[in-house]
């Protein structure tokens, strides 16, 4: 399975960003407002300058009590893994684990096109088990 495939389940296609000189209070009404742990930090909607998540917050929270006086470009991640459409599911599963993280941007062409969370690629691995487990017992009560 592909991550475009992953992307074509999801209820929704939007992804939601924030600008980098958007302010840490405005960063966390969208995650409250969306219910996401994380946004892509884009100038443009379109490119991938970064990405912010909670983590992020509560790590610099640690750090400095004052997190929520500063920009999302202070706190962002700008180091950022992304895949594309076309990436195997099971190789990015393996990524996503090895590394921490929780969310990759999708990027087609240099375009934002999506954002897959570890969720999104918890919930297609239950469905192909429970597939192939569907397959698997009307095999074996048919003889």
């Amino acid at each position: 399975m592909r991550i475009g495939d992953v992307l074509k389940a999801k209820p929704s296609t939007t992804v939601v960003t924030i600008g980098p000189d958007a302010e840490v209070r405005e960063l966390l009404a969208l995650l409250a407002e969306h219910n996401v742990g994380a946004l892509i930090v884009s100038g443009d909607g379109t490119s991938v300058d970064g990405i912010v998540s909670e983590r992020d917050v509560v790590r610099r929270l640690h750090r400095d009590g004052t997190v929520v006086e500063n920009t999302v470009g202070a706190i962002m991640t700008s180091d950022v893994h992304t895949c594309d459409p076309d990436t195997d599911l099971d190789e990015l599963m393996h990524v996503m684990t090895d590394r921490r993280f929780r969310h990759v941007p999708v990027v087609d062409d240099g375009r934002l096109v999506g954002i897959i969370s570890i969720g999104d690629v918890v919930k297609q691995k239950i469905g192909q088990l429970e597939f192939e487990r569907d397959q698997l017992d009307s095999y074996v009560h048919q003889t």
